[in-house]
């Protein structure tokens, strides 16, 4: 392979091994060779701060020691311990992927990367992670990190959300690999991304590649790696109809293909921009009902919730209905007292909602 920057594999590889050996974090998941703990770590850490990412995956790791507790586990149980890490699609995909595991091969995983890759929800990089921490085996895996630290070193200019960089950096991180230790070198090159070459402010005085690196030579730290400007972010308007009733919430599981799928929330009515008065609101056959029977109180909001391509504005509309009305709900809509709402899965707005307001 022809590069910029002139450096042998093997010096690249001992050169990062070496940082590694004296600067890793001391991570549980580093500790062992077993698939499943490592997978769960790698899907936990998915788009989430090893800080923030630690303790769920201690939980997880107690709660399910094994993939066939985790494929055994009400999927209410597992988006509930997920609670906070958002983009819950990665809880649900994870709890299918246990269950696939233990259906098709009885609860034993593959121990190759083109096995991994079979599985529902891996996909190359997971797959290259879990094949090189546990077997050992020479493959690549590259994430965010890996794209930052090959590009400012050797100088890589293509957009790493393209198609071609996908191949040209698994290639080039392929062709760096020590064939006898890719489970350190893996290691050694994520975390080199995550705390020495960072997105900003990377430590480029104290770094074993100064004297090569492309980037530090030019520069163009900031400028590295090439990353096409992200979707816009949308507006939602999402108004909350809380309902109490005898110290009880009224509460649904969401359902479809929207955000917090198999979490559970309040009556919802989004708007096309944000809304003020209750009349705004209207007309709406339950809340009109709900509106004419309890007692209006203050209006909480708005609160900003920002996920990765939309930003929630969000109010909450709470209504105190009388203990003896019996009033019409939506289907699926029922009253949980606080126990019930405490073993609820739901989205970290909601959640921060019900315990200032109600059960603080």
């Amino acid at each position: 392979m022809s590069l910029e920057v002139e450096i042998t594999p093997s010096e690249f590889s001992e050169r990062i091994i070496r940082w590694y050996h004296h600067h890793h974090r001391d991570l549980p998941w580093r500790h062992t060779t077993d698939p499943y703990q490592i997978w769960l770590s790698e899907v936990i850490l998915q788009q989430t701060r090893v800080a923030q990412g630690l303790p769920y995956y201690l939980r997880f790791v107690a709660a399910y020691p094994t993939v066939t507790d985790l494929a055994q586990a009400d999927e209410k149980d597992v988006l509930r311990l997920w609670q906070g890490l958002g983009y819950y699609s990665r809880a649900r995909n994870m709890h299918q992927t246990a269950r696939q595991i233990v259906a098709e091969q009885g609860g034993t995983f593959p121990t190759t990367y083109a096995g991994l890759l079979k599985l529902k929800g891996i996909g190359t990089y997971t797959a290259g992670a879990v094949a090189s921490f546990a077997f050992n085996e020479a493959v690549a895996a590259v994430d965010g990190n890996v794209y930052r630290v090959l590009a400012r070193i050797f100088g890589i200019r293509t957009d790493i959300l393209s198609t071609a960089a996908k191949k040209e950096f698994a290639d080039l991180a392929q062709y760096l690999m020590p064939a006898d230790d890719a489970a350190t070198f893996n290691q050694a090159l994520i975390e080199f991304g995550a705390i020495q070459c960072q997105p900003v402010a990377p430590d480029c005085l104290l770094c074993p590649f100064n004297t090569l690196c492309y980037a530090f030579q030019h520069g163009a730290q900031a400028l590295l790696p090439v990353k096409a400007k992200k979707a816009k972010v949308r507006d939602r308007y999402l108004n909350y109809i809380v309902l109490e009733q005898r110290g009880k919430l009224a509460m649904r599981e969401r359902t479809g293909k929207d955000v917090w799928q198999g979490m559970y929330d309040f009556y919802l009515v989004e708007t096309t921009q944000e809304v003020e008065l209750l009349d705004d609101l209207l007309p709406d056959a339950y809340l009109t009902s709900w509106a004419q029977a309890g007692k209006g109180l203050p209006v909480r909001g708005p609160y900003v919730h920002l996920l990765s391509h939309q930003r929630l504005k969000t109010r909450f509309w709470r209504f105190e209905l009388p203990e003896q009305t019996s009033l019409p709900l939506p289907v699926g809509m029922v009253f949980y007292d606080e126990e019930e709402i405490e073993q609820l899965p739901k989205p970290v707005l909601i959640d921060a909602y019900v315990k200032e307001y109600f059960f603080s």
